[in-house]
């Protein structure tokens, strides 16, 4: 079975090899947490035993090892396929078929371990503080590394999934998720730093790849719902998932057992590995031409495919670096990145100072928490109504409507010294502010996947998940050093940036519904002047405007997607779609 796993990479075993290391490693931690049992499994102060030792030296191997094996095993070698254009055709009318059904079941899943991670922090959080009998400020460094090893691993893994691919990418997730399992094991709590820095990376890393390899994936009609909704039921079953898990494993077993989980998860992960999908682009790297039209079918698309003209090849590159210093493209950039700047002060900075906050002002700290956990439930079908804006009405104006509700929740909170009657219940406020925020965390990646071109798709969209957890750094660090503001002033100071990124976000942002993926795939680049441009590229290239994007009535019927797919220049084989 190995061997055909993952044709085409440098090696299957060599993966097999990798994940079965390190699966060993952490059985070998996970035997030290049994021996634990009669101590209620405590471990803080242990000394570190040959099994312990013996089994992060076989997960160092088993990672190196298996990110080896997922390497594309032709790419040192010179293939006739490797100056060839793909073209992708699809419809507007295309159906989700089982192969679309599938995938987006399993890139459910997958989002669902993926937000397991980071949402576990809140429930160790307490039993960790106590077995290691350390401070507030210091079990504070716990939840600040797993947020910096999002940000890395959003920016790394989306600059991975335009080189080797996504569905690699995923892979390497996967089984970094499974050897983050030993955090539980950790007698020191400077090791569970570490392992939580790691956990955060393979968490980041997971997710700008899935909203990549769905929008390549799903049709131009559906693409809208099944995104947000994709998206939404990850991050919402990922919080049940990790709260129920919780209340049955930590009253028997403690909190160490929740990093356990990640074994059995991320192993869960890689098995699903066959319903993910081989990029068409790799597939014809690899000359397996048949395969990548057979690949392509089970999605309703048909691969076509022509040689290009040394020309063609030699202009590529100066193209592509060209859109990438483009006016169009810094803008849509700069908008989204404070866009997610704000979201992350405000997810992991106003919405968790808000309890303590109304408990000092005279409300019961438990009844402050239900006010919280009230407007949660309210803003939950928020998801549904945002899925269904994104699809049907506008991609665009529907996340500016997201912001547009947290900047009304932000100015809620302003009154919340001076009530003006009949908007004197927090609960609005805070309604308006989960639901904007949700909002906005459910279509920002989808939206970001949808808008920028195939060659840095997967990067852009880590950039943006990136900003979403770097926001959150900020706000952590303010608990870190006790300088959490006050709220109002918190508000106040937030809804600055708030109304700068609704404003650049409808100036500056695309309309992609209804928008075929293969519109913004090649584009027109502003050439140096005097710069010679052949009649064949000049009669395949589409122009690409991010925010000034058309479509022709013969373009909605039928849309041809022509994808380069270079070796040595296009360094990304991998469209998984």
């Amino acid at each position: 079975m190995a061997a055909t796993f993952l044709a085409g990479r440098t090696s299957s075993w060599t993966f097999a090899i990798g994940c079965i290391a390190v699966t060993i490693g952490v059985l070998l931690h996970v035997r030290m947490f049994a021996d634990a049992g009669s101590m209620h499994y405590h471990m803080a102060g242990m000394a570190m035993g040959w099994d312990m030792a013996a089994g992060m030296a076989l997960i160092v191997f088993g990672l190196l090892t298996a990110g080896h094996g997922l390497l594309p095993a032709s790419r040192l070698k010179k293939h006739e396929h490797h100056e060839t254009e793909v073209f992708i055709e699809t419809t507007e009318d295309t159906k989700l078929t089982f192969a679309h059904w599938m995938l987006m079941a399993v890139m459910v899943v997958a989002l669902v371990i993926d937000t397991m991670k980071p949402a576990t922090l809140g429930f160790v959080l307490p039993g960790m503080r106590t077995e290691y009998g350390i401070s507030q400020e210091t079990v504070a460094l716990f939840p600040l590394s797993a947020l910096v090893g999002t940000v890395v691993g959003s920016i790394v893994w989306g600059v991975l999934a335009d080189i080797y691919g996504r569905r690699a990418s995923i892979l390497l997730s996967a089984i970094l998720f499974v050897s983050t399992a030993i955090c539980g094991a950790m007698p020191a709590f400077e090791w569970n730093l570490l392992m939580c820095f790691m956990m955060g990376a393979s968490a980041g890393g997971m997710l700008p790849v899935a909203y990549a390899l769905l929008a390549e994936t799903i049709p131009t009609r559906p693409r809208g719902w099944a995104l947000v909704l994709v998206g939404g039921l990850g991050t919402a079953g990922g919080y049940l998932v990790a709260s129920g898990l919780s209340n049955i494993l930590q009253p028997d077993f403690g909190w160490r057992a929740m990093w356990l989980l990640g074994l059995p998860t991320g192993l869960l992960l890689i098995l699903l590995n066959g319903y993910i999908p081989e990029s068409p682009k790799f597939l014809v790297f690899q000359g397996r031409i048949s395969e990548a039209r057979e690949t392509m079918k089970r999605f309703g698309s048909i691969v076509h495919i022509r040689p290009l003209a040394a020309v063609e090849t030699a202009e590529l590159p100066s193209r592509q670096r060209s859109i990438l210093r483009s006016m169009a493209f810094i803008k849509v950039t700069a908008a989204l990145t404070i866009t997610g700047l704000t979201w992350g002060l405000l997810n992991f900075g106003v919405l968790l100072w808000l309890p303590s906050e109304l408990g000092a002002r005279g409300y019961d700290i438990v009844r402050a928490s239900q006010l919280l956990a009230q407007s949660t439930i309210i803003a939950f079908p928020a998801l549904v109504l945002a899925a269904l804006a994104y699809s049907l009405w506008s991609t665009k104006y529907t996340l500016v409507l997201a912001v547009t509700l947290t900047l009304a929740g932000l100015l809620g909170l302003l009154l919340i010294d001076n009530p003006i009657p009949g908007l004197d219940n927090p609960l609005i406020f805070m309604t308006l502010l989960i639901i904007g925020a949700n909002g906005v965390i459910a279509t920002i990646l989808p939206y970001a996947a949808e808008t920028y071109p195939l060659y840095v798709r997967g990067r852009a969209t880590g950039w943006v998940a990136g900003m979403t957890k770097a926001g959150g750094i900020v706000a952590q660090l303010f608990g870190l050093f006790g300088a959490i503001p006050a709220i109002a002033v918190a508000a106040a100071v937030l809804s600055v940036p708030t109304v700068f990124s609704a404003i650049l976000l409808a100036i500056w942002g695309s309309e992609t519904r209804g928008r075929v993926l293969s519109d913004i795939e090649l584009f027109e680049a502003e050439k140096p002047e005097g710069a010679a441009t052949s009649r064949a590229s000049a009669e395949t290239r589409r122009g690409f405007r991010l925010g000034r994007a058309r479509r022709t009535p013969q373009s909605s019927l039928a849309s041809r997607s022509p994808t380069r797919s270079l070796g040595r220049t296009e360094r990304e084989p991998d469209r998984d779609s």
